[in-house]
C-alpha cells in the first residue's frame, strides 16, 4: 500500500510517452551505431554510458531542452531520471559540457541521420509516429486591428492574430 502523496499519484502523459518509448525505440541498434566512434575508458575521466547519453540526447529532442535544460530538467524530474537510468544517490547528473560534447560526437560522425532512419523505421513497423515541433497549446492575443506601419503603408510581417505556440501545458500552467 502506498503513502504519503504517491496515494494520490495519476500517470501523466509524459510518463506514458516515456514507457512507450522505453518499449518501441531501438535502444540497442543506436548503441551499435554510436559505440564504434564514443570514447573509451582509460583516457580521463570515465565516459558516461553509451545508451544513458542516448537516452538524455532523446529527451532532448522529444521535450525540445537545451543542453542545460536538460541537465536542469534531469535533477528536477524523477521520471527523466528514471528514464535515463539516474540515482541521484550513487551519482550526478551528466553536465552541460557532456551533454554537449555527445551531441557534436554525433555531428562530427554524422550518426545523427542514421539514428533517426533506425528509430523512424523501428516505431513506423509498429505504427507509432512522433514528430517535434508540434503546436501543443495556442492562444490567441488581442492586438490592435490596423496592419499598417506608420507610414500607413501594409507591413508585411504584421497579421491580424498572433499565437503563442509550442509552448507545453506543463510549461504554460506554471507561469
Amino acid at each position: 500500500m502506498a503513502n504519503g502523496f504517491e496515494r494520490y499519484a495519476k500517470k501523466t502523459r509524459r510518463a506514458e510517452f516515456l514507457e512507450e518509448m522505453e518499449l518501441v525505440v531501438p535502444w540497442a541498434e543506436l548503441v551499435a551505431l554510436v559505440e564504434p566512434h564514443y570514447p573509451k575508458a582509460g583516457h580521463g575521466r570515465p565516459p558516461v554510458g553509451v545508451e544513458r547519453m542516448l537516452r538524455i540526447y532523446f529527451l532532448q529532442q522529444w521535450f525540445n531542452l537545451s543542453d542545460p535544460a536538460v541537465e536542469e530538467a534531469l535533477y528536477d524530474s524523477p521520471l527523466m531520471r528514471e528514464f535515463v537510468g539516474i540515482d541521484l544517490g550513487r551519482e550526478p547528473v551528466p553536465d552541460e559540457t557532456t551533454v554537449c560534447k555527445f551531441r557534436h560526437l554525433l555531428e562530427k560522425h554524422k550518426i545523427g541521420a542514421a539514428m533517426l532512419a533506425t528509430v523512424n523505421e523501428h516505431l513506423q513497423k509498429r505504427g507509432v509516429r512522433i514528430s517535434t515541433g508540434t503546436i501543443v497549446d495556442a492562444t490567441i492575443i488581442h492586438a490592435p486591428s490596423s496592419t499598417k506601419n506608420q507610414r500607413r503603408e501594409r507591413d508585411p510581417e504584421m497579421h491580424q492574430t498572433n499565437v503563442w505556440s509550442g509552448v507545453s501545458l506543463q510549461e504554460k500552467s506554471s507561469r
